[in-house]
């Protein structure tokens, strides 16, 4: 720096002195805003670049050929708008019905395959639905609602009769699996579909770069009749899109496939946070190349295009995570095993996170904090104080509050409240009587619990005016 700048740097400040700029002040200035200029742009013209690339693509993201009668079974209202600049952006709430594929050369008897000595992958939509999820984007209450379907739902598939709902589009495509999810939830509207098969999701997930994911336990199993190779350890994680499958695949333990469907609602809230991004829309052109074989969806390229900018700039707080509610069977000898859908808690799903008109419109106005069924989760060293937040919260009115014994295994900076069956009026009214937290509708909680409260490293203890006697405080493990 010269002397004389620092000489003017000392002096006090006028407001009629005068500041001459030097030619090379100006000059450095004008290219500064000729270089934010082009850097402006240049981000307008990628963006508008892809999704003219998108607009104009000559290859259909539909793959199925749907008859006038299946058509007629998603919604064919409006969906977007345009901006000023011709972007898309969402006009209304969607619901979406995503059906996650896997198939293999058994699965599909009376094609001709390529011996190569095992079950191998198949780049088909024709199979069981290996997961299922409807989403709700709303752009009107500002949020995305998850609810995810475990694969041996039981419930009524035309034409099949009473089986588990993952048969439904094996026998009928994405038209008769949204019949058979729309029946199942008080005749909800469904108005697009995605079916995307399991070497879809591996491309993808590469092609975005991996995904950073919290691993809840060490995973470990192997199929040779399949090539299905599993091995993670516990701990933060960087997935490649193989990794990211043995993730998603994983079932071998206590909870199986409901355990499975919370490590996806895991996966699916990484995801949006560190994926869905302006940038990735940028990139869409090049991520839909990759996978485009491997998708097959009635939305259009617009219509992805709007649903991406629109989760991009959900965080943590917009984004709902719910699985059907239910509980499993207890089957006899040679009877299937199923989860069983309870009608009423869906009709409170559907009503608070749906929009369907039901005798359940009122229940946010009347919290009886007696009927909440409240788990306490902490990690194994964090006990005692899990235990005096048993004690205040049953000193509060919450009456059925139980200390669990299943530990948290990942370290966490904040307490979370989990909505566990997506009732998120109770989780806020108990944020507010316990003065701490982050209320999250998700169902990684504890099963069978309305809430779980999950114990952070920000967690005080409440004063209690009167201590409860530990030995009064239930301990329950499930």
């Amino acid at each position: 720096m010269s002397e004389g700048k620092l000489k003017h740097q000392n002096k006090p400040f006028h407001r009629q002195q005068s500041v001459k700029i030097s030619p090379s002040s100006k000059n450095n200035a004008r290219w500064l805003l000729i270089g934010l200029g082009l850097s402006a742009i240049a981000v307008f013209s990628a963006t508008a670049g892809a999704i003219l690339a998108l607009s104009l693509s000559n290859t259909p993201l539909k793959q199925a050929k749907l008859t006038a009668a299946e058509e007629a079974v998603f919604n064919k209202e409006e969906t977007i708008t345009f901006d000023n600049l011709q972007i898309p952006k969402l006009d209304r709430p969607v619901n979406i019905l995503v059906l996650g594929i896997k198939v293999t050369t058994s699965d599909l008897p009376d094609q001709v395959h390529e011996d190569v000595g095992y079950h191998a992958l198949v780049n088909s939509f024709q199979g069981l639905s290996d997961s299922m999820l409807l989403l709700r984007f709303d752009p009107e209450k500002d949020y995305v609602t998850v609810l995810s379907i475990p694969r041996d739902t039981k419930t009524l598939v035309e034409g099949r009769g009473v089986t588990k709902i993952n048969d439904a589009n094996y026998y009928g495509g994405p038209a008769l699996a949204a019949e058979s999810v729309s029946n199942l939830l008080d005749g909800v509207t469904i108005d697009r579909y995605i079916r995307v098969n399991v070497q879809g999701i591996e491309k993808f997930i590469d092609a975005l770069g991996g995904l950073n994911l919290y691993v809840p336990q060490d995973m470990k199993y192997t199929d040779f009749s399949q090539h299905l190779y599993i091995d993670l350890k516990k701990g933060e994680q960087h997935l490649d899109g193989n990794k990211a499958i043995q993730f998603l695949r994983f079932r071998y333990d206590a909870l199986g496939d409901i355990g499975r469907v919370q490590r996806q609602q895991s996966f699916m809230r990484a995801l949006i946070e560190q994926a869905l991004n302006p940038r990735t829309i940028l990139r869409m052109p090049d991520i839909l190349s990759v996978v485009r074989a491997h998708l097959d969806t009635n939305l259009t390229t617009n219509e992805l295009i709007a649903l991406a900018g629109f989760t991009g700039k959900k965080n943590r707080s917009n984004v709902n995570m719910i699985m059907l509610p239910g509980d499993f069977n207890t089957p006899e000898e040679g009877e299937l095993s199923y989860w069983l859908p309870d009608s009423n808690k869906i009709s409170s799903v559907m009503t608070q996170h749906f929009d369907l008109e039901s005798e359940y419109d009122n229940f946010a106005t009347d919290l009886d904090p007696t009927r909440l069924r409240i788990a306490v989760q902490s990690n194994q060293e964090n006990q005692e104080t899990a235990l005096k937040v048993v004690e205040y919260l049953q000193t509060q009115g919450y009456n059925r509050t139980f200390l669990t014994q299943q530990f948290i295994t990942e370290p966490l900076l904040k307490t979370k409240i989990v909505a566990q069956q997506g009732d998120n009026y109770s989780a806020a009214k108990i944020r507010a009587d316990l003065g701490v937290g982050d209320v999250v509708v998700e169902s990684t909680g504890v099963l069978k619990t309305d809430i779980t409260i999950q114990l952070g490293q920000d967690w005080k203890t409440p004063n209690l005016d009167n201590t409860i006697n530990n030995s009064s405080v239930k301990t329950i493990s499930y």
